[in-house]
């Protein structure tokens, strides 16, 4: 989609620590089609006025009216603030990524004494990726709330400039996603990119980075998707290791323990140097955007050498379900100069805290009784072995758990045979779908933590469409070696919508 400019204004104005302003912008309107799920750009035409430094940066969506919508209505599934006025350091071919958040919302915040240096000149771009969940038209505002210092200041003295380093698990993708089957990797949990050996089909390490300048990383914070349990930053250093604890052995436990404990983290010539958790509030655990991922703490400080490689992986439960279109990136921020830690001499992996708190938009968690019937229950709809499944203005043809009547019935496949699904809204209309198995029955309430791909027998249509996001193709087969039985499914863009086929 081409980049759109789009009114970007002032709308409120308060005091910050440091010696800062806050000042939130909000960008819009941005006109939501039913069912949105679209990866857009638009031109940021208000900024500050003046050269200056950013030390935070919070994100929200809202409506026009000012209320955040509920993340299982709309959300913001990505945004990326990019600087069109300089080079990316991990992707020197993309203008600078300055800044990124999903439905998780994470606030990125630098210790004092560092700043993201903004000149007036910069020119600002939004990739925005706003998914609507509903069949139901909308308006929204992106807002940016940041902390910013003017130049001018006294408390612009002396602050470090700190530029991006955006580490990903598919770094320089246009979409950066993987998938996540169930029961993947060991004991339930599955890391990318170390549990896929295919991950980067013999190309390069699109996870690493080679350090191009000495310097000192000041903070990061990670992003997941739901299922994700913690994205891990760390460096490789030729010729390293990691340095022995010189514990006294006549000292007390207690002080032995400590000393342990401070020990520098990782193995061999790896150091670790952050663990993002994904802290979830959602009572049914790793299954919602109901979360916040950790940042570092305010004295983290890793020292860098030019030379060296950083690297990141993203972990995800299985036990429970699937994750189709998984993510896993950090976005750490680098200073050129400033005190700091060797992670081969002392721990630097301390435990961070969450960027922020419980998001009443998170409240609708899902799963409470419908009026949608259990498909197991219902006779046999139609015959359709080698036959077309349309999906049409957010249904599915024939075996929608919101029909009546025969359409409404899980309709009939011969064992042995396929049934091929149809998206005829996934071109013009740019609405995108998915068949993805869940468990029986499948007719709960809609919510961000229901339904989710846990179906006991795991089949993927990926998003039927022919613009990225979507896979490519409008046509999914369902598999030929299915067993006897009735299978239910979802479609994960808009999960309200429902549906079953029998296999006999």
């Amino acid at each position: 989609m081409a980049a759109a400019q789009t009114k970007a204004s002032l709308v409120k104005v308060s005091a910050a620590p440091n010696g800062a302003q806050r000042l939130t912008y909000k960008v819009g309107p941005f006109n939501i089609i039913p069912g949105q799920n679209d990866i857009g750009y638009a031109g940021m035409d208000q900024k500050p006025k003046v050269d200056g430094w950013i030390t935070r940066i919070r994100p929200d969506l809202t409506y026009v009216n000012g209320k955040v919508p509920r993340v299982d209505v709309i959300h913001l599934h990505h945004g990326v603030w990019l600087n069109m006025s300089r080079s990316d350091a991990t992707a020197p071919g993309l203008p600078e990524r300055f800044f990124a958040a999903g439905e998780e919302k994470t606030i990125m915040s630098f210790p004092k004494g560092y700043g993201y240096e903004y000149e007036a000149t910069d020119r600002w771009l939004l990739n925005h990726m706003i998914h609507n969940l509903t069949p139901v038209p909308t308006k929204v505002y992106m807002t940016l709330e940041i902390d910013f210092i003017p130049k001018t200041s006294a408390a612009a003295r002396g602050i470090e400039p700190v530029r991006p380093i955006w580490m990903d698990v598919r770094n320089g993708s246009i979409y950066p996603v993987f998938n996540v089957q169930k029961g993947a990797g060991k004991k339930g949990v599955y890391t990318y990119p170390n549990d896929q050996p295919a991950a980067y089909a013999g190309g390069s390490k699109r996870n690493e980075w080679t350090v191009d300048r000495d310097g000192v990383l000041v903070s990061t914070a990670g992003h997941l998707h739901p299922g994700g349990l913690h994205t891990d930053l760390w460096m490789r250093r030729n010729g390293a290791r990691l340095a022995k604890p010189a514990c006294a052995t006549k000292s007390s436990a207690e002080a032995r323990k400590r000393c342990k404990q401070s020990a520098p983290r990782g193995y061999g010539s790896n150091a670790h140097l952050f663990r993002s958790d994904a802290k979830y509030f959602e009572p049914a655990g790793a299954v919602s955007w109901d979360v916040a991922m950790t940042g570092t703490r305010k004295d983290w400080l890793v020292k860098v050498r030019k030379g060296d490689t950083l690297w990141t992986s993203a972990t995800y439960n299985t036990k429970r379900g699937a994750w189709w279109e998984s993510m896993g990136i950090m976005v750490a921020y680098m200073a050129d100069s400033g005190p700091g830690h060797d992670p081969y001499k002392r721990r630097v992996d301390y435990p961070g805290d969450p960027t922020h708190g419980h998001l009443a938009e998170n409240n609708g968690h899902g799963g409470e009784k419908t009026n949608l019937p259990d498909p197991r229950k219902l006779p046999d709809g139609h015959r359709i072995g080698g036959g077309l499944v349309d999906i049409l203005d957010f249904k599915y043809a024939i075996g929608d758990l919101s029909l009546a009547g025969q359409n409404g019935r899980p309709p009939v496949i011969p064992q042995g045979q396929s049934a091929t699904f149809r998206n005829l809204e996934g071109d013009a209309d740019r609405r995108y779908h998915s068949i993805t198995s869940c468990k029986a029955p499948c007719n709960r309430r809609t919510g961000i933590a229901y339904p989710i791909a846990d179906g006991p027998v795991q089949f993927e249509s990926n998003t039927l469409g022919v613009r990225t996001p979507a896979a490519g193709s409008t046509e999914w087969e369902t598999p030929s070696n299915l067993k006897v039985g009735t299978y239910t499914y979802f479609c994960r863009i808009h999960p309200f919508m429902r549906g079953a086929f029998r296999v006999k």
